[in-house]
């Protein structure tokens, strides 16, 4: 079974398409956790409508929360599947056998120590889920919890993480706008601790709508990114690699 989980906040607008994409997989052992922040539009009645439509397991919470990282560590603990992934409200799966490919993907490495990450490509996309470019940071051919410091190159809705390992960390709520990098980076260590594969899908996993909430705190985002980077690759490192970027930028 795979856990998807979905973060809400007066998301009415927005959540119709995420559910619809969500519907029409072809594979249908869903876990499906919609962790809501005690909406005031009707994303809750949308939520529970979309419940009693399909056939798949929907739960839905409702409460107040401190924001979007701790309603996803509440997704996070009452996760059950063998491996979840957070899609929020806007964002779809790519295609209608996006959660069979990835089913496929453990298939193919069975007999090998499972997979702790399962990862690949994003599509940007409109309001209206029109596909505008594939996303500016692209996934290496083989991913490692190093590769994190040329920026985060897997989007956290293409990254597929086995649950045994996802529960072992919370998203520090010290970071407003980039815990999922910290996690992320979190994950893929214990992944190299364990000697547990990330396994390349070579897939277009899911499509992230253009003006996220990284997007829109763009400057206090990169803050926080590059504090960070500083925890887990060192300041000096870290100092060296922002200025190669900057100078990249201006010989581009």
């Amino acid at each position: 079974m795979t856990t998807i989980i979905t973060v809400t906040y007066n998301a009415e607008s927005v959540l119709q398409r995420t559910l619809d994409s969500i519907r029409r997989q072809t594979y249908s052992d869903i876990e499906h956790l919609i962790i809501d922040g005690a909406s005031k539009d009707g994303t809750v009645a949308m939520a529970e409508a979309y419940q009693q439509e399909v056939s798949y397991k929907v739960v839905i919470q409702s409460e107040p929360d401190k924001g979007l990282y701790d309603a996803m560590n509440k997704g996070l603990h009452k996760a059950t599947g063998d491996y979840l992934v957070f899609l929020n409200a806007g964002d779809t799966l790519h295609a209608d056998n996006t959660l069979e490919t990835i089913v496929n993907c453990q298939r193919l490495t069975a007999g090998s120590p499972q997979p702790a990450v399962l990862y690949g490509d994003t599509a940007i996309v409109d309001v209206n889920g029109k596909f505008l470019h594939l996303r500016r940071l692209r996934p290496p051919k083989q991913l490692t919890w190093k590769s994190f410091r040329q920026g985060m190159l897997v989007c956290h809705q293409a990254f597929y993480v086995h649950r045994d390992i996802a529960q072992q960390y919370d998203y520090d709520l010290q970071y407003r706008h980039s815990a999922d990098v910290d996690w992320c980076i979190k994950v893929m260590k214990k992944a190299a601790e364990l000697q547990q594969p990330l396994v390349n899908t070579h897939e277009i996993l899911a499509d992230f709508m253009e003006g996220g909430n990284t997007t829109q705190h763009h400057r206090a985002s990169l803050k926080e990114r590059y504090r960070v980077m500083c925890h887990h690759y060192g300041s000096v490192q870290t100092f060296f690699l922002h200025c190669w970027f900057f100078v990249r930028t201006l010989f581009k």
